[in-house]
Formats: C-alpha cells, structure tokens, sequence
C-alpha cells in the first residue's frame, strides 16, 4: 500500500483516528535530503502495509499541521500511536533505522 497524502481535511481522521500505528513523514519538493528518503518511505509503506499505516505532509501545503507538531527541520518523520506522537526522527535516516523507529 502507497503512502496516504495527508492534508487539513484529512489529518485527523488518517492519523489522528487511526487504528494502527502512523508513520508521518513531514517532506517539501525542494529538499534534497526528502527526495532520497521518500523511496525508503515508500518501500516501508509497502512492506508493512496492513500493521503501520504510512503518511507523506508536504509542509509547504500544509503549514497548520507543521506549525502543530513544531516542525522546524526536514525530512521529520514522526510516529503516532492512538492519536499521540511516540517517536521522531529528523534528518535522512537510513531503511533499517526507519523501521526501528516504528
């Protein structure tokens, strides 16, 4: 399963009301960084599709969200678990990195 685009409208029923974990990467077209982690992403997306539901935010498009959880650099990825986050990792991380952090 591709990751979920998340936007205002749809935040808090995906991730918020989820009933399995979220994992939410907070990314914009312009950073370099974002761009080699969303094939990673998306690779975890697929392989844990049915356990982690997988999120993309483009901050650029969603500023309120950003603002919300005070994201301040990017790639962000954060962790949700019952409409709290858990976990947060900022920077390029690597595929076994991402999957510890669910």
């Amino acid at each position: 399963m591709a990751a979920v685009v998340i936007n205002n409208a749809n935040f808090e029923e995906e991730v918020l009301n989820s009933d399995i974990p979220v994992l939410v990467d907070f990314w914009a077209a312009w950073c370099g960084p974002c761009k080699m982690l969303s094939p990673v992403v998306e690779q975890v997306a697929e392989e844990l599709a049915g356990s982690v539901k997988v999120c993309k935010v483009n901050v650029d498009e969603n500023m309120d969200i950003a603002q919300r959880y005070k994201i301040i650099s990017i790639p962000t990825l954060i962790v949700f678990e019952g409409g709290e986050e858990k976990k947060r990792s900022i920077g390029l991380i690597s595929k076994s990195e991402l999957k510890n952090l669910i």
